[in-house]
């Protein structure tokens, strides 16, 4: 089936096309109203998930929890490389334009949170917030899910490991101290590229490269160990910018530093490829061709052990690169471990009557 498309993004959206859902047989073009002064901003719609559960798990030998809770599914934020396109589908959209602009938002969240921690059946753990979509993504401004998870993991001393590209997070500074105090909060804020050029076409609604980095400034001065996550590397495209990166981080307060090659799962790899054609038509192949060569010479790798590495010449530099920038930047090459040792339900804090 060929895919709709638009000749060029809708305005702050990453995708420039809405490729079928693998599991249907029809795909729907989202309406786009075209003006004189180009095509008009596509408006984002918000959706309630009806989840039973928050706390997901994870069983991947190559993912640094297996706890983790997303308070939204889809993302704003609209970058073009995403991994988390595809499971999109799995709520019958596509994982174009629906993925950046139909969210699914977690109502229950907090309350389901709640109740799963005071649950004498959870062992205290990492919770990473979040593996999948942003959970500072700019909804969150609004709606505050996250905040109110951040809440019920502050009343439980549950350690959480927080993942985002959004200034959005300097918000919940105060509740991360008080996790802090206890050895329990850790932010990792992701710079794929310092180029604010790059960045407005690559992850139109994600907070700017320098954004990013004052928020690292922001928590390294409130005392939370705060890391930068230099990723996805995009060979040909953004490699080379490792070590200004990690310089950077470094220079602003980040204390430790991680890294992944991109990877194209699905429906990605042909939003990936048309945002080349349309953005950087001239690098389009050389950079496909540098992912193949890392990929098995295909776009994905999914197998364990490989899929967040890669394989090859390309991927050897880049992991070298990364090594080298690192140590020249002073930065670790993993986070302070977290304590579940203050770890407590707060009924347990309540003397029994007899």
């Amino acid at each position: 089936m060929k895919h709709p498309i638009n000749p060029n993004a809708p305005r702050g959206r990453g995708a420039g096309i809405n490729p079928p859902n693998r599991f249907e047989d029809s795909a729907r073009c989202p309406e786009i109203d075209e003006s004189e002064e180009g095509i008009a901003p596509l408006p984002t719609q918000l959706f309630v998930d009806s989840s039973k559960t928050i706390i997901v798990r994870n069983d991947s030998p190559d993912v640094g929890f297996s706890a983790g809770i997303n308070p939204y599914r889809g993302c704003e934020h609209g970058c073009i490389y995403c991994y988390a396109r595809p499971m999109h589908e799995y709520l019958g959209f596509s994982a174009g334009l629906d993925f950046e602009s139909k969210i699914m938002v977690k109502e229950n969240a907090p309350a389901q949170l709640h109740a799963e921690l005071d649950d004498k059946k959870w062992h205290p753990q990492v919770i990473a917030l979040s593996g999948a979509t942003d959970a500072y993504q700019p909804v969150e401004r609004r709606l505050q899910v996250t905040r109110r998870c951040l809440e019920v993991l502050c009343r439980f001393r549950n350690p959480v490991v927080v993942i985002t590209k959004n200034f959005l997070v300097t918000r919940d500074i105060d509740l991360l101290s008080e996790l802090a105090r206890y050895h329990a909060a850790t932010v990792v804020v992701s710079v794929t590229t310092l180029k604010p050029e790059l960045a407005r076409v690559m992850e139109p609604r994600a907070s700017r490269p320098a954004k990013r980095l004052h928020a690292i400034t922001l928590l390294a001065q409130a005392g939370i160990p705060v890391g930068v996550n230099i990723s996805p590397v995009i060979p040909g495209l953004t490699d080379e910018e490792i070590p200004a990166i990690a310089q950077a981080a470094a220079a602003a307060g980040a204390r430790f530093a991680g890294m992944q090659p991109v990877r194209l799962p699905h429906g990605v790899k042909d939003l990936f490829a048309q945002w080349l054609e349309t953005h950087m038509p001239a690098r389009k192949d050389k950079i496909l061709n540098r992912i193949r060569a890392m990929r098995g010479q295909q776009l994905n790798d999914p197998r364990f052990g490989t899929r967040m590495q890669g394989e090859g010449i390309f991927a050897e530099q880049i992991k070298l690169l990364f090594s080298t920038a690192c140590r020249q930047a002073g930065l670790a090459k993993h986070a302070p471990a977290l304590s579940c040792a203050h770890f407590m339900r707060p009924n347990d804090k309540q003397m029994p009557l007899f």
